[in-house]
């Protein structure tokens, strides 16, 4: 799936390159919360963090809203972890109907649901958005 970036994406993912030396593969503004959040190149979260949290603190008062880091994965699997990352996740599977169209159905331990589903659901729009631009994923299910 091509990703087209509008302005504001083009001017975050460029700053926040510039700021950490982390090379952004996606990047996701949520105005109404406040939030962008960046998936770097794997291997570039200790980079894109920064010692004890210093670049993204130096990143977050420059585009003044929350940011939120996630590294890329080539394997969807590893990719759902990392965007669901904290919640303890017991089980993914991705499943593929015969119309090509891919379904993750994702077991979480039960104290993690509330994490993993996130306040109003935001956080996992932001997984299944992040999942259809990434791995073409169409449809999360938690359970």
């Amino acid at each position: 799936m091509q990703i087209k970036f509008n302005g504001n994406e083009i001017r975050y993912i460029a700053l926040f390159e510039n700021m950490t030396g982390a090379m952004v593969k996606d990047c996701i503004i949520d105005e109404e919360n406040g939030r962008v959040t960046f998936v770097v190149k794997n291997g570039d979260m200790g980079l894109a963090i920064g010692k004890k949290g210093s670049t993204v603190t130096k990143v977050q008062k420059a585009v003044d809203k929350g940011v939120e880091i996630v590294e890329h994965s080539e394997d969807p699997i590893e990719f759902l972890k990392n965007l669901l990352a904290p919640a303890q996740l017991k089980t993914i599977k991705i499943i593929q109907k015969e119309d090509e169209e891919k379904i993750a159905n994702i077991v979480v331990e039960g104290q993690n649901k509330g994490l993993a589903i996130g306040k109003n659901g935001q956080a996992i729009e932001r997984t299944k958005l992040l999942a259809k631009r990434q791995h073409n994923i169409s449809d999360i299910i938690i359970k």
